[in-house]
């Protein structure tokens, strides 16, 4: 089973990108276009995470209630009480919390220091992968290789 730190590792773009709890709403889903991501993290002053905001809030705090996205700041949408994990966690972890919670990004700290922005699209790619390794192990074990 991996761990964090190596799903992280393996990441072709291990960016995490992010926005201050005062970036308004509108501005945010611009971001998350242009860099193609759900989720982004908010960061305080001192760059510490604040939150973490995803299309998932905006669908829900902003476009059914109708709210305007221009002036409207991140830090009013945002998941304030953010999970996260540890570069020592394993991905059937984090699989069973983002099941058990119905999340879609967890941020990693090690130390209280952002490192890393796993998504449960990270965590399928490893699992199918790993799935595919261990089926090749066996089928050459059959065939006495």
């Amino acid at each position: 089973m991996k761990t964090v730190a190596e799903i992280i590792r393996a990441k072709p773009q291990a960016a995490v990108y992010s926005v201050s709890p005062d970036t308004t709403v509108l501005d945010a889903m611009k971001m998350m276009a242009e860099k193609g991501v759900g989720a982004l993290v908010v960061l305080d002053d001192k760059g510490r995470l604040a939150g973490i905001v995803s299309e998932r809030d905006y669908a829900r705090k902003v476009a059914l209630l109708e709210r305007p996205s221009f002036n409207v700041p991140i830090s009013e949408i945002m998941t304030a009480d953010v999970l996260t994990v540890s570069p020592r966690d394993t991905s059937q972890e984090c699989m069973q919390l983002m099941t058990d919670r119905h999340l879609r990004h967890l941020p990693v700290l090690a130390e209280g220091e952002l490192i890393g922005l796993l998504s449960i699209g990270d965590l399928v790619k490893h699992t199918i992968a790993d799935q595919a390794s261990l089926i090749q192990q066996l089928e050459q074990y059959i065939r006495g290789e």
